[in-house]
């Protein structure tokens, strides 16, 4: 990593140092990120340690398994930290969705649906992302877990799972509205929204955007294929 690069990301860090419970995730976190941007053959607990310079992957596994952090706090510092750095009026707030193949059904919000990591319907984790993009750079600003109707449905699942009791199914574009609302209200510029649908298509969203906009609702039924619930 150039050190210039190391010393933003180490100022980065030290902002949301205060997010964590205790001291050690915060150091696993720090060995994490780089790695995950580094191409590596394989990338787990135990090769991202190893890339760390740590002895073995428990530090790491503590971060994903048992540490605890403010999430949203730490999501919206680090978009206090991009926004200014690329901060652009032309800027385009960029909408997609990811999915995360798993087996069993114990993972939070997992089902058999459409992903297109694997361009068909398997067992996933689905989540929307929102990027900022701008001409100086782009970077992630906020993100989603997609909870279908089959986890909010049953309680007890949820309870199981540590979600917060109350939590109402949300579509994907209800989520992508929310997050471009937070986006708006915390005062990041942008001129447009784009979204990139689950059937491989760019939809160009409302100029300037708004949260309550039409085009932030599921395409028409009759032309394109619904979304999965």
């Amino acid at each position: 990593m150039p050190a210039h690069w190391q010393e933003a990301f180490e100022g980065l860090m030290s902002r949301i140092a205060g997010r964590f419970s205790e001291l050690n995730p915060v150091a696993g976190c720090g060995g994490w990120s780089p790695g995950c941007c580094r191409t590596l053959p394989r990338k787990n607990c135990w090769t991202l340690a190893e890339h760390a310079g740590d002895a073995t992957p428990d530090g790491m596994q503590h971060l994903l398994h048992r540490a605890k952090w403010d999430a949203d706090a730490i999501r919206d510092d680090i978009r206090a930290y991009v926004v200014p750095h690329l901060r652009d009026t032309e800027a385009v707030l960029v909408v997609d969705e990811t999915g995360d193949l798993t087996k069993g059904t114990a993972t939070v919000g997992v089902q058999r649906q459409y992903t297109g990591t694997a361009g068909r319907v398997e067992n996933a984790q689905v989540a929307v992302y929102l990027v900022y993009s701008a001409a100086r750079g782009h970077a992630a600003i906020d993100r989603a877990l997609y909870v279908p109707r089959s986890w909010t449905e049953a309680p007890d699942r949820c309870r199981s799972a540590g979600i917060p009791d109350g939590l109402a199914f949300a579509t994907k574009p209800q989520l992508a509205a929310r997050m471009v609302e937070r986006a708006l209200d915390a005062g990041a510029p942008a001129r447009w929204v784009r979204r990139w649908t689950s059937w491989h298509r760019w939809t160009t969203l409302a100029n300037p955007p708004t949260p309550s906009s039409s085009a932030l609702q599921p395409p028409n039924a009759a032309t394109d294929p619904p979304p999965t619930a």
